[in-house]
């Protein structure tokens, strides 16, 4: 066979080109050898393939170029479940079960019954899962939601998330809040360690020693956590805490982002805040303590410190909570918050309207 220059030139790109597998290279260096007059036999040993397949990708490429030197796809099995069937298990996964099922949610065993029991088509459990793949369904898993009836919820959106995207310049934002009867829990028997093949294992019951209720600031620039540890949450233990995370900040703007707690608003702390007014409360809208950005620390020490703790007395939980924060401390990384107000109150806006069409529909 002979090749144009324009041909070998765009043949040796291929082969030194770092996008390209090493599969469709090999193919393309069979060509070049074979467009050099090497016999067949030799090519074949050089590319390390049977003389067959030199033929097939010579061949390849005289009818179609360098397309021709690609995998070509292969056509995948007939689909022989009915339009309608499809349609149907795509339809019952977006609600719920039938009550008479029983069931709270689907599975795609379940699903494949309740198809072969009402439609008569045999379907797998199998194909079931692929669809919801395919179509990113997930009828297993839940998630939560609240929506907020704050008036004043876009303009507290507004005001938080500002702080967070951007800070006014040399101000220090604060994340603050509780989280309070965290219990010192001890198990009735020693844990079981990790070994290999086999998980920790703990006793199903305990004995609570008692609570303490943890206070905690976040840095929102640094990551950096200020934490204490109190028996009571009351508008006396609030204020001495707020004293001790803005102190490390003192000569500079400080805004509090916290929730609409009645501790919060004491006349104790209206009278601190009026003596000291570089530091600036922001609350976050009533019932949504998700846009406090201290509740994603709060959710890391629940998982990787207390959950799976086992804690002799209150004194031995703080001692545990101390030792987390310190070590979180000395590598310390900030939360990055993306979304904007403007994305948050769509994302409101769309469960709202989903919410009172779900009740118009109950209704009728």
């Amino acid at each position: 066979m002979g090749l144009t220059q324009e041909q070998t030139a765009e043949l040796r790109a291929v082969i030194n080109s770092r996008d390209v597998s090493g599969a469709v290279a090999t193919r393309a260096r069979i060509v070049l050898w074979m467009a050099e007059g090497r016999r067949r036999k030799d090519v074949a040993a050089l590319a390390g393939v049977s003389l067959p397949t030199v033929d097939r990708w010579v061949g390849r490429y005289e009818a179609e170029g360098l397309a021709g030197l690609e995998d070509q796809k292969r056509g995948g099995p007939r689909d022989q479940v009915p339009a309608r069937v499809r349609a149907r298990i795509l339809a019952l996964s977006r609600t719920s079960p039938p009550p008479e099922t029983g069931l709270s949610h689907w599975s795609s065993r379940q699903m494949a019954g309740y198809i072969r029991q009402t439609e008569g088509v045999p379907v797998s459990w199998h194909y079931v899962a692929r669809l919801w793949r395919e179509h990113d369904l997930k009828p297993h898993l839940q998630g939560t939601f609240k929506l907020s009836k704050d008036p004043r919820f876009t303009e507290k959106v507004a005001d938080v998330v500002g702080l967070y995207l951007d800070p006014p310049a040399g101000a220090v934002v604060l994340s603050i809040d509780e989280k309070t009867q965290v219990q010192a829990l001890d198990r009735t028997q020693p844990m079981l360690p990790i070994d290999f093949g086999l998980t920790e294992k703990r006793t199903h019951d305990y004995v609570r020693h008692g609570t303490t209720n943890l206070f905690a600031a976040l840095d929102v620039g640094t990551g950096q956590v200020t934490a204490g540890c109190y028996p009571r949450r009351t508008g006396e233990a609030f204020l001495a805490f707020l004293r001790k995370a803005v102190k490390p900040h003192a000569g500079k703007q400080i805004h509090v982002v916290l929730d609409n707690l009645s501790t919060h608003t004491t006349p104790e702390v209206k009278a601190w805040l009026e003596r000291n007014p570089n530091v600036t409360l922001h609350f976050t809208p009533v019932g949504s303590s998700w846009i406090n950005q201290i509740e994603a620390w709060f959710g890391l020490i629940t998982r990787q410190a207390i959950r799976r703790g086992t804690f002799a007395s209150v004194n031995a939980l703080i001692a545990r909570i101390r030792a987390y924060v310190e070590h979180w401390n000395t590598d310390a990384k900030p939360f990055v918050w993306t979304a904007t107000a403007g994305q948050i109150l769509a994302k409101v806006r769309w469960a709202e309207s989903n919410v009172k069409q779900l009740v118009a529909n109950n209704s009728k």
